[in-house]
């Protein structure tokens, strides 16, 4: 094998499509059941504060550590960075991200919500995006890892942008709709 095809192998060998997949199924399967359990949970008062401070904590952990990639990632593309920091940084907060994320999808259930709301099917919508865009960044962090000293081909950067908007604008669309809800709109 050549050194440029050695230099641009994957360090490691791709996650399945399969396992993604499925991943993907068990999350939305566990968000729709989260639905239904929060249809049937009915918190008293301590609880409903303990649930809020909660949700707070991991929006801070979960969506910190979203923009602390993808600020990494803002400095790459400027120049300012090497791939190599963002790569490092984005496996290194894959469990805080995965742990807020699901965090707040628990702490949601006691926080009453309004399933019959408009609003709150699109912050779910939003939730369900986040998670499922989460699993296809993780592929494209594999995919870029094979790229790590050398150029990232533009169909990787346009995905890996795109990966980014979506992200972006599930969290920030979600915190907004959870910010309106508890304003009473």
């Amino acid at each position: 094998m050549s050194r440029t095809a050695q230099e641009l192998r994957p360090a490691q060998e791709l996650t399945p499509s399969w396992l993604l997949t499925a991943l993907g199924l068990v999350a939305t399967a566990g968000i729709a059941a989260a639905c239904w359990t929060a249809g049937h949970v009915h918190a008293d008062a301590p609880l409903l504060t303990v649930a809020r401070f909660l949700h707070v904590a991991f929006l801070v952990v979960g969506l910190g550590s979203v923009l602390a990639v993808d600020w990494l990632a803002v400095l790459w593309l400027t120049r300012k960075r090497p791939l190599t920091a963002v790569l490092d940084t984005a496996v290194a907060l894959q469990t805080p991200i995965w742990a807020g994320l699901g965090g707040l999808v628990v702490s949601g259930l006691f926080l009453r919500p309004d399933l019959h709301s408009p609003l709150t099917l699109v912050k779910l919508g939003l939730v369900v995006a986040v998670t499922l865009n989460g699993l296809w960044a993780h592929r494209l962090g594999q995919l870029l890892e094979g790229h790590r000293t050398g150029t990232v081909p533009r169909r990787l950067l346009v995905l890996s942008g795109l990966a980014a908007t979506v992200s972006q604008t599930g969290w920030w669309g979600a915190c907004l709709i959870g910010f309106l809800n508890s304003q009473g709109a």
